[in-house]
């Protein structure tokens, strides 16, 4: 941008005499440059889909219509043209222009293959970036390679012999293990963030690779060389005076790599960033970090925090996996488990929010299954234990601490958990937990919980396919699965732990499914929903009491009241004692003869566990007090549904019945529970009210 400064032209005429000074006219007009816009800070965040329609899948075309299979990473080129690392069953790398309009830059099938970019192969590229003669560089992780995609389309390997492993020296003989990030600085040297290795990589433009930081095992220690340790990083950005963003996974924070080899730590876990995947950052410093949580977070060049998104009541991410900028400072999102590419601009300020379209499709296809259970055998009859969005509690004295998402199966201690799809990991951060009641795994969108992962009872791995990370005492930290590793339906993903079931999640953290639409194999219910009771709520969350006629008098001015509605579930051939949740939950007003108000023809079920809410808040907006399961210290399991708010779709919204447009007189409330395979609830559904004149 120029600044004109109006200015004198002056002459300085020099003579025999000496100097004289002359003025000349006219007054001319003098170009003066003027600095980048400085970078706003805390702006509202408004979400545009630029690409994706939420479903996974290769698919050219029209950004409304194009599909990824896993849109990890993304870099701009100086045409705002963004370029897409599609790992999954595309292992592509993907155009999308500044229109939407989506095309395959190189790739085909997964392998690994140089020479013309469309029969080109990679294999779960993930990082990617642009240099300014416009090519692509790609982290290229089930190959261990960096790959070039130059402007005349061929794709060639940059570095890396194709073997996981850590091995310095000319580029065809060095060894990565993984690499998940890249960046290319004007000189032509590419910095690479080697996941596996917890290393910093860097190939000079002669092709030889040297470590920058990290030693040969994963930790948090800032310091020069070998001497530094990282945890998993997987992302790299490079700021304008050449220094190194690193977004270093396991240590919660985002780190800097100074162009003297001094490695320190820019921003510390603890505050809003929590497990960094992406990071971008601005001509003056500013950072923007998306996390494992789904939360996009701004952070000054002062370090203060602030999120853009995901944080209640802001949309979220599904997994925010790569962040880039364009030239006029505009934020371009790759969601890789929503299959989506979004731009966020400013909102114009005091402009009202607009809706967003974030996550996975709620309609798109689950995962091929053929019914098959976790357990053996996969095409037998198993025990439910536990069903989408039941209430759920923590050790500490909550009983409304979370939503339960998945479905459990109930099994022995130590008995083999076996994948029931195909799939393919797609995350460095794939295993949790490890030791712990909630250890898991996820595979693609599927999750199994409650195991011991990648082990047998005794703790054996089952293959070299899970790695055993280790402390210096030869404790167990942590069980590493590469991204880009492949499991084939029954093959064991681990053991039950002591907890005795498996749980089963189906979809991204916040946007989960239902798993009983997967359709298991010998699932049969043909069991009806008890309801157990129907009360009212003040707005202090008391109890309002039955009159000596048995009818509850309601006030019709006020705030209005809560409905509430106590029900629970089984399925078939469930232990007696066994208390499952409803999948949905409802009600009527019904006049004094029993007949539906107009509106309330049919129940009103605001409480529905098609999907998990992205609100931790929906627990308590779900679940009256004295809602819990025995396992988290209630005495009985009681299911209490607060049925005048609403819980479904993915929204979270209070809410209470405002009587006051009716007039005074008896009414009845009436319940309605239903679930999953459509059985109407039974039992006492009814209660008789007297709205006060």
């Amino acid at each position: 941008m120029k600044r004109w400064h109006w200015m004198v032209a002056v002459v300085v005429a020099i003579t025999a005499a000496g100097l004289a000074w002359t003025f000349r006219s006219p007054i001319a007009q003098v170009p003066v440059e003027q600095g980048p816009t400085p970078t706003a800070l805390g702006w509202q965040a408004r979400i545009e889909t630029l690409a994706g329609d939420g479903v996974g899948g290769l698919r050219e075309g029209a950004g409304a219509q194009a599909r990824f299979a896993d849109p990890y990473a993304l870099a701009l080129d100086a045409q705002g043209v963004a370029y897409v690392a599609d790992g999954g069953d595309s292992n592509r790398i993907r155009r999308v222009y500044p229109d939407g309009r989506v095309d395959t830059l190189a790739g085909s099938d997964e392998g690994w293959r140089d020479g013309p970019a469309l029969q080109a192969q990679f294999h779960t590229p993930s990082g990617v970036a642009v240099d300014a003669a416009g090519a692509v560089y790609v982290a290229d992780t089930g190959n261990h390679r960096i790959r070039r995609i130059g402007p005349d389309g061929r794709v060639s390997t940059v570095a890396g012999d194709g073997q996981a492993g850590f091995v310095d020296g000319p580029a065809a003989q060095a060894r990565f293990d993984a690499p998940m990030g890249v960046a290319v600085d004007g000189s032509g040297r590419v910095f690479v963030a080697d996941t596996y290795n917890d290393r910093i990589r860097v190939i000079e433009p002669d092709g030889r690779v040297r470590t920058l930081a990290g030693g040969a095992a994963p930790g948090n220690v800032d310091g020069f060389g070998e001497q530094a340790r990282l945890d998993t990083p997987v992302a790299l950005a490079l700021d304008s005076h050449g220094n190194l963003l690193i977004a270093d996974l396991y240590n919660d924070a985002i780190r800097r790599l100074s162009p003297d080899g001094m490695l320190r730590t820019q921003v510390v876990g603890g505050g809003l960033v929590s497990g960094p995947l992406s990071v971008a950052v601005t001509h003056d410093d500013v950072l923007y970090v998306g996390d494992i949580n789904g939360k996009v977070v701004q952070v000054s060049a002062q370090g203060h925090q602030v999120a853009l998104a995901g944080v209640a009541p802001q949309p979220r991410f599904a997994r925010p996996s790569g962040l880039a900028l364009d030239a006029d400072g505009g934020l371009y999102l790759a969601d890789a488990a929503a299959y989506r590419v979004h731009r966020l601009r400013a909102a114009p300020a005091g402009a009202a929010p607009l809706p967003a379209l974030t996550g996975p499709a709620p309609d798109a296809p689950l995962p091929a299954t053929a019914g098959r259970w976790p357990l053996a055998p996969q095409d037998g009859w198993h025990e439910v234990v536990g069903t989408l969005g039941e209430v759920r509690g923590n050790f500490t004295g909550e009983s409304r601490h979370h939503l339960h998402g998945g479905f459990d199966i109930r099994g022995d201690v130590g008995q083999r958990v076996l994948a029931i799809a195909d799939g393919k990991v797609d995350s460095a951060f794939a295993a949790w937990s490890v030791g712990g009641q909630g250890e898991g795994l996820a595979l693609g969108r599927l999750k199994y919980i409650h195991m011991q992962v990648g082990r047998d009872p005794r703790g054996q791995a089952f293959d070299a396919r899970w790695q055993q990370v280790r402390d210096e005492e030869g404790t167990l930290e942590r069980i590493r699965v590469r991204r880009g590793t492949r499991f084939h339906v029954g093959e064991p993903l681990g053991s039950i732990n002591r907890m005795a079931h498996v749980h089963l999640s189906v979809g991204a953290s916040g946007f989960e499914r239902n798993a009983v639409a997967l359709g298991f194999v010998g699932y049969a219910d043909a069991f009806a929903p008890r309801i157990t009771e129907v009360a009212l709520l003040d707005d202090l969350d008391q109890p309002l009491k039955a009159a000596a006629n048995g009818r509850v008098p309601v006030p019709r001015q006020g705030p209005g009241v809560q409905i509430v509605v106590e029900a629970w579930d089984q399925v078939d051939r469930n232990l007696p004692r066994r208390r499952l949740g409803a999948y949905q939950v409802g009600y009527q007003i019904l006049d004094a003869q029993g007949q539906p108000l107009p509106g309330y023809e049919q129940p009103r079920f605001n409480i529905v566990f098609n999907r998990m809410p992205p609100e931790n808040s929906a627990t308590v907006v779900a679940y009256a007090p004295d809602s819990g399961i025995t396992v988290h210290g209630s005495a009985v399991t009681r299911f209490r549904y607060l049925v005048t708010n609403t819980v479904r779709d993915g929204l979270v919204e209070t809410g209470r019945w405002q009587p006051d447009a009716l007039p005074a007189g008896d009414y009845v409330i009436r319940a309605s529970a239903r679930d999953y395979s459509g059985n109407d609830g039974v039992g006492a559904r009814e209660l008789k009210i007297t709205l006060l004149p």
